[in-house]
């Protein structure tokens, strides 16, 4: 999330508007829009690379993979909430808006200097109100590393991963990935050659 836009108070009605016309994206909490800062191209190849892998493995299922440009709808505590999670994914048949979600059982954010405080704790707080939700993933951007959140038994667990063997378990997208495989094209997740024998 980056500076508030400087506008009057908005509905919801209003900021759907302003925001399909908008040639910028913006979060909205509770009648006042943020505009949302750019990627950077690491930041966009380790969400594509999960989102490539989620969009091939959910082929057929009634499950659906969104990254970056689909909303993410809130009523949190009576405040209306818009978010543009970095990835998401939505098994319910009955969560289908043309332009957000309400219901999705995996949230993932890739951590950047300007989003991780906010993805740690305000979003982390919001997103574990939602009843649909299994995982919620961190992904780190300058290092390899992860932290998955999720639900078990109605309470919430957590794991920290940075050993590029080390397998995430997606139980939402009944997906399990190599932590590896989601750095793949990052200079991150390079490994020396190893050196030829004499």
């Amino acid at each position: 999330m980056s500076a508030q836009l400087q506008l009057r108070w908005l509905s919801v009605e209003d900021y759907l508007v302003f925001e399909e016309r908008s040639e910028i994206k913006h979060e909205y909490i509770n009648g006042e829009i943020y505009a949302m800062a750019g990627a950077s191209t690491r930041h966009n190849q380790i969400a594509g690379n999960l989102f490539a892998r989620l969009l091939n493995h959910l082929r057929g299922s009634p499950c659906q993979a969104f990254i970056a440009d689909v909303k993410l709808h809130l009523k949190e505590l009576g405040v209306e909430i818009f978010y543009y999670p970095d990835l998401m994914v939505c098994c319910d048949p009955n969560d289908r808006d043309p332009y957000y979600r309400t219901r999705p059982c995996l949230i993932v954010e890739v951590l950047s200097g300007r989003t991780a405080r906010t993805d740690q704790q305000e979003k982390l707080f919001s997103y574990k109100r939602l009843d649909s939700l299994q995982d919620y993933l961190l992904l780190e951007q300058d290092r390899v590393g992860a932290t998955l959140y999720w639900r078990e038994n109605s309470e919430w667990r957590r794991a920290d991963f940075n050993n590029p063997s080390d397998e995430l378990n997606l139980p939402c997208a009944g997906l399990t990935v190599p932590l590896a495989e989601l750095y793949e094209g990052t200079e991150l997740a390079e490994t020396p050659p190893v050196a030829a024998s004499p």
